[in-house]
């Protein structure tokens, strides 16, 4: 089978400081891949180079698009990028607010992304906002809705909406659950487990919470100053750690 994504010995670096080193790995459809590690373990500069907001000093980013076959997306051109990044990708931030327009309507914000993939009629655009505002637990009377009037649950369950109501197939998400109380990160995460299923999702998660990677994840990656320390089967990993900083990571929420 041919992969998804195929990461090829990417790196980054802040002058003297290495952002993500020599990181390889192949994801295939419908597959998710966690990443964790501590605070200025590397691991959102490697999402951030992965989707494009960022640009490596080194490797490839090959994807299987629809239509040419795999392509290193570090060679496309912008457009080229922009497109892939309002179909076949979507990024979820961890604040809410960088991934929606807080001014536009919650139907808006959704609509918003139909629109840039050239679906114009109003009234089809505004059935599937309203069909997508259900999907993720929002009731149709908030349609007109501005974000602001939303809980920070309400706003991430939108921005997930905006992201997926294209049907991309692979999705980043960076601490999607992050700054959320637990109640409210549960119901999160089982919505994304649900999602992720339904729709044959790929995705790439970046968090420090080990409980989330081991609710959605398939495999684990674990970043250490940059570097992949250790890698497998989510489960594999986060139950029989065979590096020492694993080990302490895993540890650490054990004691809590």
């Amino acid at each position: 089978m041919t992969p998804l994504l195929s990461v090829q010995d990417i790196q980054k670096t802040y002058g003297a400081r290495i952002g993500c080193t020599d990181v390889s790995f192949d994801l295939y459809p419908g597959e998710v891949m966690g990443i964790v590690g501590e605070s200025g373990s590397g691991k959102s500069t490697l999402l951030n180079c992965l989707a494009g907001h960022l640009e490596p000093d080194g490797g490839r980013v090959i994807f299987d698009t629809r239509t040419d076959g795999p392509v290193d997306t570090l060679t496309m051109s912008e457009p080229e990028r922009r497109m892939l990044g309002r179909t076949d990708w979507a990024f979820v931030h961890q604040h809410a607010r960088d991934g929606l327009r807080m001014s536009v309507s919650a139907g808006g914000n959704i609509g918003e992304r139909l629109m840039a993939v050239g679906d114009r009629h109003y009234g089809a655009i505004r059935d599937k906002a309203i069909d997508w505002l259900g999907r993720v637990e929002i009731s149709e009377t908030r349609v007109d809705d501005r974000p602001t009037a939303f809980s920070g649950g309400m706003q991430q369950r939108l921005q997930i909406a905006r992201n997926l109501v294209t049907g991309p197939r692979l999705v980043f998400m960076d601490e999607p659950t992050g700054g959320l109380d637990v109640s409210v990160q549960a119901r999160l995460l089982d919505l994304l487990r649900g999602l992720v299923r339904e729709m044959g999702l790929s995705a790439i998660i970046v968090t420090h919470d080990l409980a989330v990677v081991r609710l959605l994840a398939d495999r684990l990656m674990v970043m250490k100053d940059g570097c992949v320390v250790e890698a497998g089967l989510t489960d594999q990993v986060l139950d029989d750690p065979q590096h020492a900083y694993t080990q302490l990571l895993v540890s650490s929420v054990l004691q809590v």
